[in-house]
């Protein structure tokens, strides 16, 4: 049995704006792969969540901060093995100012 995947209201939130944008950009379908996509690469972490780097834009910090890569996207996430699951804090766009990524809470 393996790790439950937790998505913080956050990251969620993040995951609906990647939607909205893709789909007033190109369409539905295009908008669809890609959050399909970045969901699905989030399963691997339910039996090999030490499969992400550790992200280092986030070191220092109470939670050991990793992160998968989806296209250009950067999913970053840490294991809370207390309540046996991966947290999903934030999906970052590559491409964006890379301090930004530590609002992650």
């Amino acid at each position: 049995m393996g790790l439950k995947i937790y998505w913080t209201e956050f990251s969620e939130k993040e995951l609906t704006e990647i939607f909205k944008y893709y789909n007033r950009k190109a369409n539905y379908q295009v908008a669809k792969k890609i959050v399909d996509g970045i969901y699905n690469e989030t399963l691997k972490l339910k039996t090999q969540p030490e499969i992400g780097q550790i992200e280092e834009l986030l070191k220092g910090r109470k939670q050991n901060f990793r992160y998968l890569v989806f296209n250009n996207y950067k999913i970053i996430y840490w294991i809370n093995t207390n309540k046996n699951w991966v947290e999903i804090n934030d999906v970052f766009d590559t491409r964006q100012n890379p301090p930004k990524i530590k609002r992650t809470k």
